[in-house]
């Protein structure tokens, strides 16, 4: 099986551009790099951009009302940080922007912290640092297959 080499892009569904435009740049850095004019009408229903910390992945604000009212309350993409204390230094930035988020959470593997994009998808930041705590039998929690 060919080898896969990372994430290219993740994209977003959205009901208002200029909103989650401003949004996920006040929240996560967003900077549009690029804009996708519809091929019909011309009128831009499509953004991509960096966002501090992906690397060469790209995130991508796509006009999609119907897919962006499905995914509510779905959690499409997991963000990574470092670990216990990346996350609290999150929560306190999200306060600082005013989004209102989850307490941080003794998660399956690290730590997390939840909150919502004006969409009301889910957004994770899940720590790649490892608490070692066995939720193993805990409804909801995952646990290691064999």
């Amino acid at each position: 099986m060919p080898e896969l080499a990372g994430i290219h892009h993740v994209e977003m569904p959205v009901t208002y551009l200029d909103r989650s435009r401003d949004w996920y740049g006040r929240v996560l850095g967003f900077k549009v790099t690029h804009e996708y004019p519809d091929a019909a009408d011309g009128v831009v229903r499509g953004v991509a951009g960096e966002v501090p910390g992906l690397g060469d992945s790209t995130l991508c604000l796509r006009v999609n009302s119907q897919a962006a009212q499905g995914c509510q309350g779905f959690d499409p993409v997991s963000f990574a940080v470092p670990d216990r204390a990346d996350v609290e230094a999150w929560a306190a930035h999200l306060d600082t922007v005013g989004i209102p988020h989850s307490p941080v959470i003794e998660a399956s593997i690290g730590w997390l912290l939840v909150f919502n994009d004006p969409d009301g998808l889910d957004l994770h930041l899940y720590s790649w640092a490892a608490h070692r705590v066995n939720h193993e039998g805990i409804p909801g929690y995952g646990r290691p297959v064999s």
